[in-house]
């Protein structure tokens, strides 16, 4: 493996994790053809619609308001406005009134040498400003944001620069440290945005948008210093640690892909449509996937994120960049291992999937499993700490991958800076294998596994690997 090689991967393979994008540029989504005109106008029509469906969901609106939402834009703007607590014209208060919305506090402003009044709604901030207090108690804050003070004033500290703002002559800019515990509290929960908003103070529009602010920063700050392929030495410290616990050479990742349950989308509904999910629960579902390798730690050293629920795990893999620098020969001489939906490649290894099985597959079977173990745990861990994805998420689908891949950077973080998993907090991963039937087998892949197998069977009988 060449050095140029693996900077060039870190720098750009270690992350695919925007196809919902690409999969609506390369038009295969269905969707109605709009003039550029239409979408520039509703633009803004669709974010405050998005809001108010995130408030009909959580039995915020009532029904009378509700229909006041979907027939007036200006109305909803103003109403969203209140809620967040920013200023309203005097001339809006009328408007508020025909909702039932009254304005908190009347407060009388001069700007430019004219007198104007506006009106803010109080909120209560006790429970984060307990939060702040030094003697608060560290098992708590741990509880809460799934991590030590010192991680989190570090996380607050590498993107503050990006996420704070300056304070204006109407308010004071909501601090970093509170806006980035939005955020984890909202991921570490999967609290609903009303009961996030009343718990921080906040308006419910205001937390959505920390949440977005803050994960795409994390994304942009930390992913490439905490999610990448692993160096030429890194790589050989991988190797050992894979090779002790299943007695196989050359492993330098665990591959598994999970789903995150979502709301169904509006457009191209059928893509996202989970089938086996469905079959399983008898619950229609649907969902966006989540590929991810780790290393021997159960630390994520590659993940793609988006692709729509129905797509199975190798119609994943053959969309992600992994798949291209495989294809490429930058893995020749590495294994990534795989369950019974991957492809045995020439660079990824999977178990025999026949029905009947020699003690020397079913040996190696069991070997492999080991490294899987490893996977699923990470992928536990994820879910187990970030509970939002375990959650239906409300929030549009092309927002989703920039939570993930926030969620994926978190975990490294947390792992690598030994924040301890608390066991209750433990989310058993149902993800449903599916045969893999479209893509081609390797020969040399097979030929290598047979070898491979028969090694173990030679090395258990004569004691240099104990059997499992």
């Amino acid at each position: 493996m060449q050095e140029e090689e693996c900077a060039e991967y870190e720098e750009n393979g270690h992350m695919h994790h925007h196809p919902v994008a690409e999969y609506e540029e390369n038009g295969c989504m269905e969707h109605h053809h709009q003039s550029a005109e239409y979408e520039e106008n509703s633009e803004q029509y669709e974010d405050h619609l998005l809001e108010a469906k995130v408030e009909l969901e959580e039995n915020v609106l009532y029904d009378d308001e509700a229909t006041i939402f979907e027939q007036n834009a200006h109305l909803m703007e103003i109403a969203q406005m209140h809620q967040e607590g920013e200023e309203i014209d005097m001339k809006d208060c009328k408007d508020l009134e025909l909702m039932d919305l009254n304005p908190a506090t009347e407060i009388v402003i001069h700007a430019k040498g004219l007198q104007r009044r506006v009106w803010k709604k109080e909120r209560s901030q006790a429970w984060w400003d307990r939060c702040n207090e030094p003697d608060f108690p560290e098992a708590e804050f741990h509880h809460a944001f799934r991590m030590s003070r010192a991680t989190f004033d570090h996380i607050c500290e590498e993107i503050g620069p990006v996420v704070s703002k300056e304070d204006t002559m109407l308010r004071q800019a909501i601090p970093v440290q509170q806006r980035v515990a939005v955020c984890l509290w909202r991921l570490s929960s999967g609290e609903p945005l009303r009961l996030l908003s009343k718990r921080f103070g906040l308006g419910i529009s205001t937390c959505h948008k920390l949440v977005i602010e803050v994960c795409t920063a994390i994304n942009d700050v930390l992913l490439p210093k905490y999610i990448h392929w692993p160096s030429h030495e890194h790589a050989q410290a991988i190797r050992e640690g894979f090779e002790r616990v299943t007695g196989i050479p050359d492993i330098v990742g665990a591959i598994y892909t999970t789903h995150m349950p979502i709301i169904a989308p509006k457009v191209n509904v059928t893509s996202y449509f989970n089938r086996k999910h469905t079959e399983r629960t008898q619950k229609t579902s649907y969902s966006l996937t989540l590929q991810g390798v780790v290393e021997a730690h159960g630390l994520f050293t590659d993940i793609c994120i988006g692709w729509p629920g129905s797509y199975t795990d190798e119609h994943v893999l053959e969309k992600s960049a992994l798949y291209e620098r495989g294809l490429s020969g930058f893995l020749h001489g590495d294994w990534v291992v795989g369950g019974p939906s991957y492809p045995p490649l020439d660079w990824l290894l999977s178990p025999y999937i026949q029905e009947h099985l020699t003690w020397t597959q079913h040996a190696f079977n069991e070997r492999v499993e080991e490294a899987l173990k490893i996977a699923r745990n990470a992928f536990t861990r994820l879910k187990g700490r970030w509970q939002y994805l375990t959650k239906r998420a409300e929030i549009k689908v092309q927002e989703l991958p920039t939570i993930l891949g926030a969620c994926c950077v978190l975990h490294n973080i947390c792992e690598q800076l030994g924040e301890p998993f608390d066991p209750d907090l433990y989310i058993p991963i149902e993800d449903d294998d599916t045969p893999c039937e479209h893509m081609p087998w390797s020969q040399l892949s097979l030929e290598r596994r047979e070898h491979i197998a028969h090694s173990f069977l030679h090395s258990m009988h004569s004691g240099i690997i104990p059997s499992l």
